[in-house]
């Protein structure tokens, strides 16, 4: 559960950023500090992000979904079913350059909370997270 602060809601909210290009990640991390975010965390792979996230337990994960060694879509299958609900129920969004119909299809088979097709705008990252956030 996210504590709420009246002047800025996104201060306490733990943001884990899964992202292999260095240059996007920090573009990522840049349009989250806009938005509020202070508590951001990112790796450059969907293996770093199982130790991040188990290291900072995030309120939310963004997420790109070609990465190697692990992909976003493997390490959505992994959480989902890791067996512990405080874990699983982690938000995640997708945020890809990929809008090709079988991806967007596969991250919905594995639940996932959203799915951002970069370039993506500060205002649409914000109503996103807002969404899963603040439901």
């Amino acid at each position: 559960m996210v504590e709420f602060n009246q002047a800025n809601p996104y201060e306490n909210v733990r943001v884990l950023v899964l992202e292999d290009e260095t240059h996007i990640r920090q573009i990522i991390c840049r349009l989250l500090r806009q938005i509020g975010f202070r508590l951001i965390h990112d790796v450059a792979n969907g293996a770093d992000g199982f130790k991040e996230l188990l290291r900072v337990n995030p309120h939310v994960i963004l997420c790109d979904i070609h990465m190697e060694p692990i992909d976003g879509l493997t390490f959505l299958r992994k959480l989902r079913s890791l067996g512990k609900p405080e874990i699983t129920r982690i938000p995640v969004i997708f945020l890809t350059a990929d809008s090709e119909r079988d991806t967007v299809v596969s991250a919905k088979d594995l639940r996932v909370d959203g799915y951002l097709v970069k370039p993506v705008s500060p205002k649409q990252l914000k109503t996103r997270l807002d969404a899963v956030l603040f439901p």
